[in-house]
């Protein structure tokens, strides 16, 4: 069996040096979609944006953290650990969540420890938690854990793991808003790190059996926590205490997310779509916890 889940599992933990200044901090920014000004007849940046794109009033989204100093959220190199040998075509970017700490500085160099943390046996899947946990020289920063499903990797008689799936929110949404995602937005977000040519060769999406390229579903995530921020947490990105999703599908350069918020006693339930496709699920069973 190309997973020997007690072998992953003892696995002494990666650890690392990374860093980040102001300039990757509005390079990702712009990538999920900051600077842009939702009135179109108006030709100067909507100033709120100013908070993620100018240096001298630089805040940093809490989802920043899934490419601080090396890209996507170590699941390339949880790849590679010990007792995991698997053929990549194969592996789906399930699920994120991150939970800060305290809010992450404009510039920072900071440890990072990657680990196996659970392996989860699907019968037809197997499903590894790829878990980064980031502190500074003032302690911990944040905890980034990755859902990475394998098909074709279940069926050893390992324990299945808790479900993803919540119960949906119930009545209508309190607010929804929709963004735009524009053709080369993949492009631009692939420059914080994530080179998967998934995202931006017409060639190799089709050989991957799509129609074209995809847009991350990181970006999609930065996307929408951006939203809830800007929507409902007044601007402010140190409200944020945790986020997670599941990846319920793909997202087209192009097309326009359509996202629905229903907020509650401290944490904002949300659901993702794609409004070209009749609202086809994006993200789902996606929460934001907030002071």
């Amino acid at each position: 069996m190309p997973i020997d889940a007690a072998k992953a599992l003892a696995a002494e933990p990666r650890t690392g040096e990374i860093s980040w200044n102001s300039k990757d901090v509005q390079l990702y920014h712009l990538g999920i979609g900051a600077g842009a000004n939702p009135d179109k007849d108006s030709p100067a940046t909507d100033p709120d944006e100013l908070r993620y794109t100018l240096e001298s009033r630089l805040h940093v989204l809490p989802s920043f953290a899934t490419v601080a100093g090396s890209g996507a959220p170590g699941v390339i190199s949880g790849l590679s650990m010990p007792g995991i040998e698997v053929d990549l075509a194969r592996v789906l970017h399930g699920g994120q969540s991150v939970v800060l700490h305290r809010p992450i500085p404009a510039e920072g160099t900071a440890t990072a420890t990657n680990r196996i943390a659970a392996i989860h046996d699907k019968g037809k899947a197997a499903v590894l938690v790829l878990r980064t946990e980031v502190a500074d020289a003032e302690g911990p920063l944040w905890t980034n854990d990755s859902q990475i499903f394998i098909r074709g990797e279940g069926g050893w008689g390992g324990d299945r793991g808790p479900s993803a799936r919540r119960e949906p929110p119930e009545g209508e949404p309190a607010r929804t808003v929709e963004r735009p995602i524009r053709e080369d937005q993949a492009l631009l977000y692939r420059l914080s790190g994530d080179w998967n040519p998934l995202h931006a060769d017409p060639e190799f999406a089709k050989v991957a059996g799509f129609e074209k390229p995809i847009l991350h579903g990181l970006c999609t995530y930065g996307v929408t926590l951006k939203a809830v921020v800007d929507t409902l947490l007044g601007g402010d990105v140190t409200r944020v205490r945790s986020y997670v999703t599941r990846f319920a599908g793909v997202m087209y350069p192009g097309e326009t997310l359509r996202i629905r918020m229903w907020p509650g006693d401290g944490a904002v339930r949300v659901a993702v779509s794609s409004i070209e496709r009749d609202d086809a699920p994006v993200l789902a069973d996606t929460v934001v916890e907030h002071s």
